[in-house]
């Protein structure tokens, strides 16, 4: 670098040093207490260099639940998962029949599945309700009931502090047509109904609408099914996008006109579900795992009830012949599961557009509106947790799988072998220790350097004075030359610089 060369830099740099410390001075810290924080989105992160968000890869395991009773019907989905203590719930709906006993996607019923290790299933008999002059089914919720309650019913567990014994279980169900209606149960099996009045009339509705009691914002949280341009009393006409809107109610009982969701500026894109739900370690974190549906206009919108000749099919056309696709909404479009987040208020964060899981070698998979996720992500082992998907849609074969990932492993801060480091945010905290959730490789590491406001390292708190992190833990407690104390600095604001090789973070913590 020549003489004139490194005025030109210095120059440069002083001009912009002014700016720099006017955006220092006026980052306010972002107070995460002692939350659990993921790296799903930018929310805490200031300054990356050689490393990237990176979006987690489930594991494909086991057929969880097969779709072989009668009152099942290729129609089956619409599921929803619920981890209860030591019991998984599992509840999906059934296709029903009509009058001339054949089937009937309209004549919904609502079915029930336990697990006591959120692998192996099993479909109770539950004597509730006849089906072919026989109760002995799984059944909760009967069929041909006039104002469809049993369409496309969710459930959660009601974790309000002071909700009743009897009402600890909720859930939502209904069309357009008659409105999404509320439905309570003490057990999680029997169900009454809450009102006999409906909510949403007049919105779309068509797909898996849910609502849960959201502890981070103090009220309950419904989003629900309504298109781009329709699917509202003021525009019943289903046009353009699949999207999502978002209402709130204190009581379960009054609710807020639902407001559309914004994507920030990603791509324009068919949301069909939206699988919306806080993530159970770290409750003020939503995770919307929906499918994302692409038709003949590559998912940017179009009339839903355009002919199939202009649908984009990834079967062959004796594929389909043979697999009897005889609705023409079975033969236009592909899907594939998506993963959104958002912290409250009404903006999903499209942080990732690539697909969160794939359709995958099985041709059976390539089919029009399969490859739904459940709504619902538990916790299935001490250093796992899982989702469930449905495969084979509207296929003998068609069940319900399961996909695993390790805790908190939505997505990570990934370094590659040449090394990286990211910068946080100004933070404030609560807590004696930090831990984090990491994976290294043998030649990896991780180290923490905790900074002021301003970007200095503190003193007994620097990268040279960092003890080197290696392996894979889901828990690892910080260090510095052996100390892990760091409750001197509660309460003030830090940047936590995060040193990597050949490494993942996905979750940081500071804990007493």
């Amino acid at each position: 670098m020549n003489n004139n060369t490194f005025r030109r830099s210095l120059i440069r740099c002083l001009l912009a040093l002014p700016m720099l410390m006017v955006s220092v001075a006026n980052s306010a810290p972002v107070e995460i207490g002692g939350r659990l924080e993921l790296f799903v989105d930018q929310h805490l992160i200031d300054r990356q260099e050689n490393v990237r968000l990176k979006l987690g890869v489930p594991r494909r395991e086991e057929s969880a639940l097969p779709f072989d009773r009668s009152w099942e019907g290729r129609f089956a989905g619409a599921s929803s998962v619920v981890k209860d203590g030591d019991i998984y719930r599992m509840y999906y709906r059934g296709s029903g029949y009509g009058p001339k006993g054949d089937e009937d996607p309209l004549a919904e019923l609502t079915c029930y599945a336990e697990s006591r290790d959120g692998s192996n299933w099993t479909k109770p008999n539950l004597g509730l309700h006849e089906f072919n002059g026989s109760k002995n089914n799984n059944i909760i919720l009967p069929p041909r009931d006039k104002r469809r309650i049993s369409h496309n019913f969710m459930a959660f567990l009601d974790t309000k502090p002071g909700v009743p014994a009897d009402e600890r279980y909720k859930g939502v169900g209904g069309t357009k047509e008659y409105g999404l209606f509320r439905l309570v149960s003490g057990d999680g099996i029997r169900w009454r109904l809450f009102s006999e009045e409906p909510i949403f009339l007049g919105y779309a509705l068509d797909t898996l609408n849910v609502a849960f009691w959201s502890p981070a914002e103090g009220q309950y949280v419904a989003y629900i099914r309504t298109w781009s341009e329709g699917g509202t009393p003021e525009n019943p006409k289903f046009h353009g996008l699949r999207t999502v809107s978002r209402s709130v109610s204190k009581d379960f009982v009054n609710w807020s006109k639902p407001e559309e969701m914004n994507y920030g500026d990603s791509e324009p894109e068919h949301i069909y579900t939206n699988g919306t739900h806080p993530y159970f370690r770290a409750p003020h974190i939503q995770i919307a795992l929906p499918f994302r549906y692409v038709d003949s206009l590559g998912g940017r919108g179009t009339n839903h009830l355009a002919p199939p000749k202009v649908g984009r099919a990834a079967l062959r056309q004796e594929e389909m012949d043979a697999w009897n696709f005889d609705l023409p909404w079975m033969r236009i479009g592909v899907s594939d599961a998506v993963l959104m987040t958002t912290r409250g208020g009404n903006r999903y964060d499209r942080t990732f557009m690539e697909s969160f899981i794939r359709p995958g070698l099985e041709r059976e998979s390539w089919t029009s509106r399969g490859n739904g996720p459940a709504h619902g992500v538990v916790q299935t082992s001490p250093t796992e947790m899982s989702l469930y998907l449905q495969a084979h849609y509207m296929l003998p074969s068609y069940h319900m799988r399961r996909y695993s990932l390790r805790l908190d492993g939505f997505a990570s801060v990934n370094a590659p072998f040449a090394g990286g480091e990211m910068i946080t945010k100004p933070v404030t905290f609560t807590g004696d220790k930090l831990v984090i959730n990491y994976s290294t490789s043998s030649i990896g590491h991780v180290k923490v350097e905790l900074q002021d406001a301003a970007g200095k390292p503190i003193p007994g708190f620097t990268l040279a004075e960092a003890d080197e992190i290696l392996g894979d833990e889901i828990s690892r407690t910080v260090s510095w030359k052996g100390s892990t104390d760091v409750s001197a600095l509660a309460g003030k604001a830090v940047r936590l610089r995060f040193n990597m090789k050949d490494a993942d973070l996905y979750s940081i913590q500071f804990q007493p």
